[in-house]
């Protein structure tokens, strides 16, 4: 039974100062992904992860895509009071990969669950951390061949939110398996690097935005 360790994704909240002069025309609108019934298309893996390499906005470094899946079984993701939570919840998808950090020091399996509504998702987010500290469930890695038995064998952090009927969720091994180092600061890093800036602030941003119709000419 390996260790498991979840740290508590932050957000960072910027406020802008108030704009005074007119604004341009918005090229885009919301679009309701808060149920899969407005929101029906399955994700797809080249959706997630379009390319061999994910690259934070901002930072020249990136992310090895070594292994995608994207399948209806939901079981593949968690185990135990986990994977139960996600099936009651109607989990009718998990799209996921495994990435190599940058340094390549860690592994990291990062994934998507699409549930039937967001009142789901937030009762999923707010029930997994009462699972993990009681070790009555985990995110499982995906392993991608040689050398990424780690996620599957060693001690793992995990982090995870919500964006409409979606749980995003990522998966963090040391690649040589020995344990992470406390408050291990690259650990931190890499969760909100693919949970908040790629899956939600990316991925989701994505999906949940529509080109807005040209204006009307006078």
């Amino acid at each position: 039974m390996c260790g498991l360790g979840s740290y508590l994704i932050v957000k960072d909240e910027r406020q802008g100062a108030n704009a005074q002069a007119a604004e341009p025309a918005p090229t885009a609108v919301a679009r309701d992904i808060s149920t899969r019934a407005a929101d029906p298309a399955p994700l797809t893996a080249k959706e997630v992860f379009p390319t061999s390499k994910i690259t934070i906005p901002g930072t020249p470094e990136a992310y090895q895509v070594l292994k995608t899946q994207a399948t209806k079984d939901c079981r593949v993701a968690a185990d135990a009071e986990l994977r139960k939570l996600i099936l009651r919840l109607k989990c009718s998808q998990v799209v996921r990969a495994t990435l190599r950090s940058p340094t390549k020091e860690y592994l990291i399996t990062g994934g998507v669950l699409n549930l039937e509504t967001a009142a789901g998702a937030k009762q999923a987010r707010d029930q997994m951390q009462s699972m993990v500290d009681r070790n009555a469930g985990r995110f499982l890695g995906l392993i991608a061949g040689k050398e990424t038995e780690p996620l599957a064998l060693s001690a793992t952090h995990v982090g995870w939110d919500t964006r409409g009927h979606y749980v995003l969720y990522c998966v963090i091994a040391r690649a040589d398996g020995e344990d992470f180092a406390e408050n291990d600061p690259y650990a931190r890093q890499i969760l909100y690097d693919i949970v908040e800036l790629h899956l939600r602030n990316s991925v989701l941003e994505k999906r949940a935005t529509a080109p807005a119709s040209p204006a009307p000419a006078d």
